[in-house]
């Protein structure tokens, strides 16, 4: 009786039959998730980057006239729709738009700004905090280009919070003028 035991026992530990369906099935999910992961990652990137290069083109175009006014200014929130698609446009996007000049001294401060809803999102003359490359630097002008897009995880997390579901892509750009000394906006 204890032998016809150790018999059965020993074939079902040498039987092979099933153990690659058995590895499949663990394998399997895991190899999914990757690719999804992967596919996620770079639909992640992608938006990034057209997100840096409309924030690039915005500040781009408003650099390469001495003046502009708030319809031009307006109608870069097409201009970056533009740079971003095939990726729509969320209605939670931001755009500001900002002149800034740097006095003698190395102040700085706001000399018009625009945003997507055709607001000013910063007070004329409001002191403006410079970036490290910019810092130090003496009469000058530049235009800074602060744009926020949310992006939606497509596939992987469905049913996660809306913290971890939704994440907003920004890029800030800064360009100094092509010519003169400023870029005037009079109904800025």
């Amino acid at each position: 009786m204890k032998r016809g035991i150790l018999l059965r026992l020993r074939r079902f530990v040498e039987d092979r039959r099933g153990v690659g369906a058995i590895e499949f099935a663990i394998v399997a999910p895991l190899m999914i998730m990757a690719y999804v992961s992967a596919f996620e990652i770079t639909v992640g990137f992608t938006l990034s980057r057209k997100v840096s290069r409309a924030a690039s083109t915005v500040s781009d175009l408003v650099t390469q006239n001495g003046s502009t006014n708030a319809a031009v200014l307006d109608t870069m929130k097409d201009v970056t729709a533009s740079v971003i698609a095939p990726f729509p446009q969320a209605t939670g996007y931001t755009l500001k738009i900002t002149g800034v000049t740097i006095d003698a001294d190395g102040k700085a401060t706001v000399a018009w700004s625009r945003d997507q809803s055709k607001g000013q999102p910063y007070v004329k003359g409001t002191a403006v905090v410079l970036p490290s490359h910019i810092e130090g630097a003496k009469s000058l002008f530049f235009v800074r280009t602060e744009l926020g897009v949310p992006h939606k995880i497509l596939l992987m997390a469905p049913n996660l919070s809306a913290k971890l579901n939704n994440i907003t892509l920004s890029k800030t750009s800064y360009f100094g003028l092509r010519q003169g000394s400023s870029i005037s906006c009079p109904d800025c």
